[in-house]
């Protein structure tokens, strides 16, 4: 049995932390992060179309994706109308296909190794770890059985964002005005996680979690 899990939340709000404790349990982890960086590496597809519809300067000297030019045109407060847009129609029909392609080698796999071999009643949890997913949620191509959003205050997120990666708050202002609001999350998902508790806490939620879609029992 395959249950198809849909995790998201605002940047900076803790979902990859959940993703790691998820993918610990035995869950295959799809990471869409990963996925956007691997379909615009050089000489791919992906690249060469956003040099075609964004110009030379999307490109640095190594002949890679130049990401904060891509960051400030698409992200900044001065991006041109509808950039995002426009990247979007390039890298999302790649990512799902990427996504679709690991998800079969994840149930092949698991296949394999012998169906419940790591929970004992052959059900293999698929998380799609998809930081924009209430902005996609009517085109991509996964039905998912949970969606699970991970949320924290805007004022810790971009406190997070300056302190553990460096942004100005004027870029991780930009980052969060770029993308769905609490409220909108909270509206495609049936289960919220709420990342300012302590770790301890918050893995327990996520491992009781884990064993309700694994037993079935929800």
């Amino acid at each position: 049995m395959i249950v198809r899990i849909g995790l998201t939340g605002g940047i900076a709000a803790g979902k990859s932390t959940v993703a790691r404790r998820l993918r610990e349990l035995g869950a295959a982890v799809i990471d869409y992060d990963a996925l956007a960086r691997l379909v615009v590496a050089p000489g791919g597809d992906g690249l060469r179309r956003i040099v075609d519809e964004f110009g030379p300067d999307a490109l640095t000297d190594d002949g890679e994706l130049n990401r904060a030019w891509m960051a400030a045109h698409v992200f900044g407060t001065h991006a041109p109308a509808g950039a995002r847009e426009r990247l979007d129609a390039i890298e999302h029909p790649l990512i799902y296909d990427e996504a679709a392609r690991a998800e079969r080698e994840a149930i092949a796999a698991f296949d394999r190794a012998g169906a419940g071999a790591d929970n004992g009643d052959g059900t293999l949890v698929v998380v799609h770890d998809v930081p924009l997913l209430a902005e996609v949620i009517g085109t991509i191509p996964f039905r998912f059985d949970h969606i699970v959003t991970v949320e924290a205050p805007v004022d810790v997120r971009i406190a997070r964002m300056m302190g553990e990666r460096g942004m100005s708050r004027e870029q991780a202002e930009g980052r969060i005005r770029h993308q769905s609001d609490e409220a909108t999350r909270r509206g495609i998902a049936d289960i919220v996680v709420d990342s300012t508790q302590s770790i301890e806490q918050m893995f327990d939620i996520v491992d009781r979690l884990y064993v309700n879609w694994t037993s079935r029992k929800e």
